[in-house]
């Protein structure tokens, strides 16, 4: 005997399987939900700390920040930037001083806003912190008593630059000495590495040896 069939005109059998696919449909729903909402937690979670991190090296990457100089700064530090701009120093960082600054930045690849922070200040050769060593101490090129000529010189061979290099690699420095001659005055390594106060005693040292001669040309 063939088995028995289920009396497909009965609205019975029909419900059943209705009321079944519902619940299995409304089970994938939920599972569906519930792997929407742990994802979505981790993309917010992703995108916090994204978000994080990104402003965390947009502000390691600017120039300012607590350690800077800037409209409406004064003091020590003020005077320094204001010296190697060849301003006067009143130590009050004004819109001349501002303007200095930014046409400073333009000149040597920074960003032209104005305000003396940590790689502006390294490359005019400042400290930024008052009374530290590199501000106070006998070293500092605030001590160092350069002659006019050598000033001269060094606006003529570098721009006033002590980080400046020539094309050619030969000559280094605010006074464009090449190795050799850094090292019969006393000097070691890269002439363009030293301090400016450095740079300084040995540009004086060879002066006073030799004359302008060593610069023929911005020295004459």
């Amino acid at each position: 005997m063939p088995a028995a069939c289920p009396d497909l005109a009965r609205s019975e059998p029909w419900r059943r399987s209705l009321e079944r696919s519902l619940s299995r449909r409304a089970k994938a729903l939920r599972r569906r939900r519930r792997r929407r909402g742990g994802r979505s937690v981790a993309a917010v979670l992703a995108l916090t700390l994204t978000l994080g991190a990104g402003g965390a090296l947009a502000a390691s990457s600017t120039d300012g920040g607590s350690s800077s100089l800037q409209l409406g700064s004064s003091g020590p530090a003020v005077v320094l930037v204001q010296k190697k701009l060849h301003l006067a120093a009143d130590g009050s960082f004004g819109p001349l001083t501002e303007h200095a600054v930014k046409r400073y930045q333009r000149g040597h690849g920074l960003t032209a806003d104005g305000v003396v922070g940590p790689r502006t200040a390294s490359a005019l050769g400042v400290s930024l912190a008052v009374g530290d060593s590199a501000s106070s101490s006998p070293s500092a090129s605030s001590t160092v008593a350069v002659p006019a000529v050598l000033q001269k010189i060094a606006r003529c061979e570098s721009g006033d630059d002590p980080t400046a290099v020539d094309p050619s690699g030969t000559y280094r420095g605010r006074y464009q000495f090449d190795r050799g001659t850094w090292a019969a005055v006393g000097g070691s390594g890269d002439p363009a590495k030293a301090s400016e106060a450095e740079q300084d005693r040995r540009a004086l040292k060879l002066y006073r040896e030799r004359g302008t001669s060593p610069w023929p040309v911005c020295g004459s």
